[in-house]
């Protein structure tokens, strides 16, 4: 329990489905509130079409406002995620993204359907994502979607997700992201692929990326931690998720409750209570003004 947890804020994905557009400068106010309240590690922009993503087509503009605002002097990490070479082009080319995301996955199906590519051209990526990430001087996380499983009937097992993880090891990746993308996981299934992947991840960091309904999110948070896990991606409210869910109720792991779950194990955090208070309340105003058509 003594390492150091790595907490990243997703407000990226908590907004990215919602109904009503919000505007840029909120945007950056929010991110700025954010960094404040001590977040130093914030999946904050996407690079994507704004034909299939609309209210991540501000992603440059958010950033030019971020930056004379201190960013570079904060040592926050801001996480770009990006799902094509043209993706990986726009945030390379835009101060204050140091690290790139990419949504990887075990599942043909959820590949096919989330970004048109099969998994070898998906694997090409990332081997394409290490050698322009290094060379650029940035950070590159892949995501391993469905990693928990999926609801395709695509095959699965902890043991081949740790076989993908070691791939990625080999490919020069330096950190991994589970991501539970339907909410499948309970609290036992957590500690298996944990099991199953941490032995083998021969230095990478590991995180969990988790949807969950809200009140089986501090099960699934203990567990992850229990199991060895010090990487946790969560988003304030638990606002967001994945529409492949099916499930309105299943959304990201509330912060507020990783962090009051951390610091009942005895894990600390290093975030300030009362900062992150009043991040939760601009959250809140957040969803309140822009979850609803």
């Amino acid at each position: 329990m003594s390492e150091p947890i790595k907490l990243v804020e997703c407000p990226r994905d908590a907004w990215q489905g919602l109904p009503q557009l919000i505007p840029t400068g909120e945007k950056v106010a929010y991110l700025r509130q954010l960094i404040d309240a001590g977040f130093r590690h914030i999946d904050a922009v996407s690079f994507v079409s704004p034909k299939y993503v609309p209210q991540m087509a501000d992603s440059e503009a958010v950033m030019a406002q971020l930056v004379p605002a201190g960013l570079a002097e904060s040592g926050v990490e801001i996480i770009g995620i990006v799902v094509n070479e043209k993706g990986l082009d726009r945030a390379l080319a835009t101060p204050g993204v140091n690290t790139v995301g990419y949504p990887h996955s075990l599942s043909p199906a959820f590949l096919q359907s989330n970004a048109h590519l099969t998994l070898e051209r998906s694997r090409a990526l990332v081997a394409e994502f290490v050698r322009r990430t290094n060379a650029a001087g940035r950070g590159l996380v892949v995501y391993i979607s469905m990693a928990f499983g999926n609801p395709y009937g695509d095959s699965w097992s902890p043991e081949l997700v740790a076989e993908e993880v070691g791939w990625l090891a080999g490919a020069g990746v330096k950190a991994v992201s589970l991501a539970d993308t339907v909410g499948l996981a309970g609290p036992e299934e957590i500690r298996r692929l944990l099991g199953a992947v941490l032995p083998s991840a021969n230095g990478l960091e590991i995180g969990v990326h988790l949807h969950s309904r809200q009140q089986q999110a501090a099960e699934k948070v203990q567990a992850a931690c229990q199991a060895g896990c010090r990487r946790f991606d969560s988003a304030l409210t638990g606002l967001g998720g994945c529409p492949f869910a099916g499930d309105e109720l299943v959304g990201n792991i509330p912060t507020e409750i990783v962090v009051t779950t951390l610091e009942r194990l005895g894990v600390s955090t290093g975030l300030d209570p009362a900062a992150v208070g009043r991040a939760l309340q601009a959250a809140c105003r957040v969803r309140e003004r822009y979850a609803h058509p």
